[in-house]
């Protein structure tokens, strides 16, 4: 068992943000002692915390963790990071689509000036 300073330290994950994700359910800990109120987490608790510190560096809300979470056999997680990858190549798109605009438009600007 960890020490929550311990399993923050561990997986990269502040003990605030620990303490956040047992508040939405989102990660629990393995144990709370009823004598400290300290919080304790397990090698399971590990792999959980990985994957929601993979799936927030992908861009899920807390929300979608928390859905990917509900389905302890991940059985939709794949439709889930093709949903996710489907997002982000059309904001992809449309962000070049925004920056070809400002090119044109500054080079509208410099033909002014000749």
């Amino acid at each position: 068992m960890y020490k929550i300073s311990d399993f923050a330290e561990m997986t990269g994950l502040t003990k605030e943000t620990l303490r956040y994700y047992a508040e939405v359910k989102l990660l629990e800990p393995a144990f709370i002692d009823p004598a400290n109120h300290y919080r304790y987490y397990d090698d399971g608790s590990y792999f959980l915390a990985i994957l929601l510190l993979k799936l927030r560096r992908l861009g899920f809300t807390i929300q979608e963790m928390i859905s990917v979470m509900e389905d302890e056999s991940f059985a939709n997680l794949e439709a889930l990071l093709m949903q996710k990858r489907k997002l982000i190549k059309k904001q992809v798109e449309e962000l070049q689509g925004q920056m070809e605009e400002i090119d044109a438009f500054l080079e509208s600007g410099k033909e002014e000036e000749s």
